[in-house]
């Protein structure tokens, strides 16, 4: 009888996977885009539900995730140098996304024979909203927006980068009490618990959710939008491809890792982001897997939700062929330093653009405004394909933060390859006992003296969320 229960549970037919709905509902969205139009307008109230239903729990998941793996360990040094570790290879990452989409405008010069006048350029609707708001930002306005004005604020905003600093600041306090804090670290374990069944619930909804999401962008632009500038979004999606396999595939391969499994593993979470044009629905998935695969608790809640705002690749190779691409069309010509020098000012203004409606545009805008030399009216010739752009860079930053996690987790010496190589090949492992890779057992809190104490209700060696990891080749 004992041997049954430890028996891995029976995988799921191709039919009933969740990938196999989503990407089904994302063919019929398309058609249904295409042949009806209107109809397809129509269906975008269902996929912003479920965008909106699932950034209901982003906050809750990322809050307390981070507080949770704070919380836990003995040493509060090790999460400090694991935080300097991810925002290092953030920097480098970025920089070479960068560099990478620089490098591809000026070999093709796309932009070149356009020769539109900007000073008669009509900026008009939602893109002179998002220009005037890119205009008047500040680049250092990113930093002093970390802090919230209220302890509710960030969580009704679903702003990311004041929910990380609460969780961390809160987190710290937590593990400095001792053991006065043991029963709110195992009660914030429970609520985790609790926050993604019901998440597991909305994913239920997931197909429905990207039908809607890609009916009506379907409809609303249309496919006749893509023959315009169809060779700028050729490019784009190009060196992204070229970037995620040479550079992130290169990451991986520098692990003894293998980043096209690495795809097959997250291919329910790739699509999603596919058919909605957000990767934010995928950050629960994405933090639950890796930490399955094998990666810290608390590395897993500190390096993705701060990717998910500083470990913007897709995001960055945009920013940099999109600017140089308005300057060629418009005539504007830039020297190689002040190209780099862009660069430089887009490493700030890029920061916290995720979570934000329009946050590529806005970064675009307020880079062109702070270098003052390549007229930010320009982002009009662009901004009908800017839809069609989105889904590249939200697959993009999901690559780029699984690949962040796992080099983190590698440059802590806390990465268990074997493991990590085992769950990507759909092999069956065992549950993970989430007091073998961390310093202290879950549930547990380092008092002053170091040492380490039961929580006052239970102590459930399982992780928080193992429950929900979905049914298939090595997920339970």
């Amino acid at each position: 009888m004992e041997s049954d229960t430890l028996r891995p549970a029976p995988r799921k037919r191709w039919y009933r996977q969740l990938y196999f709905w989503v990407l089904t509902a994302i063919v019929i969205g398309i058609l249904v885009g295409w042949l009806a139009p209107a109809t397809g307008e129509a269906m975008q109230p269902i996929g912003t539900t479920f965008v909106e239903a699932m950034k209901m729990l982003i906050g809750p998941i990322v809050f307390l995730t981070i507080v949770g793996g704070i919380a836990s360990v003995a040493d509060l040094k090790r999460v400090g140098v694991t935080g300097l570790k991810a925002l290092t290879y953030f920097q480098v990452g970025t920089i070479f996304a960068m560099i990478m989409g620089l490098v591809a405008i000026n070999i093709f010069r796309l932009g070149d024979g356009v020769n539109a006048d900007a000073s008669k350029i009509e900026t008009t609707g939602t893109a002179a909203e998002l220009i005037e708001k890119g205009e008047n930002q500040q680049w250092w306005e990113f930093l002093t927006h970390i802090v919230p004005g209220s302890v509710a604020g960030p969580f009704v905003e679903g702003d990311i980068l004041q929910i990380i600093f609460m969780a961390v600041i809160f987190g710290i306090a937590l593990n400095a009490v001792g053991k006065v804090g043991a029963p709110v670290l195992d009660a914030v374990q429970r609520l985790t618990k609790i926050i993604f069944k019901v998440l597991n619930f909305i994913m239920k909804a997931a197909p429905l959710g990207a039908f809607g999401a890609m009916a009506y962008a379907v409809g609303k632009y249309g496919v006749e939008t893509l023959s315009s500038l169809g060779w700028l979004i050729l490019l784009f999606y190009g060196t992204s491809i070229l970037f995620v396999v040479v550079v992130l595939g290169g990451v991986m391969a520098f692990l003894k890792l293998n980043i096209f499994k690495m795809f097959k593993h997250f291919k329910e979470e790739l699509l999603l982001i596919l058919g909605t044009s957000t990767a934010e629905p995928a950050l629960p998935g994405l933090m639950r897997k890796l930490e399955h695969a094998g990666v810290k608790k608390e590395t897993v809640g500190l390096v993705v939700p701060t990717g998910y705002s500083f470990n913007l690749d897709g995001a960055a190779i945009y920013l940099s062929l999109a600017a140089v691409y308005i300057a060629q069309a418009t005539n504007t010509e830039l020297t190689i330093g002040q190209q780099l020098g862009m660069l430089a000012v887009m490493l700030l203004t890029s920061k916290g653009a995720a979570g934000v409606a329009g946050g590529g545009f806005i970064a675009l805008t307020a880079t062109l405004s702070t270098l003052g030399t390549i007229p930010a009216a320009g982002i009009m010739l662009i901004f009908g394909i800017d839809k069609f752009m989105s889904e590249c860079r939200a697959l993009v930053n999901f690559c780029g933060n699984a690949v962040a996690t796992l080099f983190i987790a590698w440059w802590d010496k806390s990465l268990d390859v074997d493991r990590v190589r085992r769950v990507f090949n759909g092999e069956d492992v065992p549950p993970l006992n989430s007091s073998a890779p961390a310093p202290a057992p879950a549930g547990t809190l380092p008092d002053a003296e170091g040492e380490t104490t039961a929580p006052a209700i239970g102590n459930d060696p399982t992780p928080a969320y193992r429950d929900e990891v979905p049914v298939e080749a090595g997920a339970r």
